[in-house]
């Protein structure tokens, strides 16, 4: 499973024609991003069932999806009647050895055979709990990437999931405005279409000046210094925004 923070190109533009419009001198343009969350598995297969589809809102533990098994089912079994043979020899030759009928080398191979088909029964086990996946999270389904029927490759995501805590506000702020802006400080954010902003809490401000992002094309605005805001939601609020929103943002109570 792995985390990517994806900026929407709706939000590029949303900031690029809003940098064309009158802003109130108090407010800053911004726009709501996601970090999504993939899920794959380590293993490759077919994938046999998809329990989800995009748009579901899904519980932590929530089956995702599940992929073919034959081999490593069969691989399992193999396995688990190796180790059923290799324990019986391992408490045979320990009998032996203990009234001095066996030697210590047939026991230490014995123990030693024992001990690897316990590892490949581990390894086996694994390998057929990884064909099927389940929420690390509870989240929105983003988008599912693959259909049932189709091969999925090792570590090839199937599922891209968001949870509301991922769901973030960035901004970038000019930098003769940032000495005022903390971590913790509060946020109101001015959705379009909304009727009243709704609150966040700024969680990160960049310890480094840039210029203003490339899709801002006004001269005036390249010259100027800003600072990246990140800002997070409660998750009652964060399920009401979307990737890619532009948004104006006003800092402080």
């Amino acid at each position: 499973m792995k985390i990517r923070r994806l900026t929407s190109a709706a939000a590029a533009l949303g900031l690029a024609l809003a940098s064309c419009q009158q802003t109130r001198p108090d407010r800053v343009q911004g726009y709501i991003e996601g970090e999504y969350v993939y899920i794959a598995s380590p293993v490759p297969g077919s994938l046999q069932k998809l329990y989800v589809h995009r748009g579901q809102e899904v519980k932590a533990g929530d089956l995702l999806f599940e992929l073919e098994a034959t081999m490593e089912t069969a691989a399992r079994d193999q396995a688990r009647a190796a180790l059923v043979l290799s324990e019986a020899e391992f408490k045979r030759q320990e009998g032996l050895y203990r009234t001095g009928v066996s030697a210590a080398q047939e026991f230490d191979r014995a123990r030693s055979t024992r001990d690897q088909d316990q590892e490949r029964l581990t390894q086996a086990a694994w390998n057929l709990s990884q064909k099927t996946q389940r929420a690390p999270r509870a989240g929105l389904i983003f988008d599912t990437l693959y259909r049932e029927g189709e091969w999925v490759p090792a570590n090839r995501p199937v599922i891209s999931l968001l949870p509301p805590p991922n769901v973030k506000l960035r901004a970038f702020v000019p930098q003769d405005r940032i000495g005022g802006i903390h971590a913790g400080d509060p946020v109101r954010v001015y959705v379009d279409g909304a009727a009243e902003p709704v609150a966040g809490k700024v969680s990160f401000v960049s310890p480094r000046a840039e210029y203003t992002p490339p899709v801002i094309y006004s001269r005036e605005s390249r010259e100027k210094l800003v600072f990246m805001v990140e800002a997070v939601f409660a998750p009652e609020v964060a399920v009401k925004l979307h990737p890619g929103q532009p948004v104006d943002v006003e800092f402080g109570s």
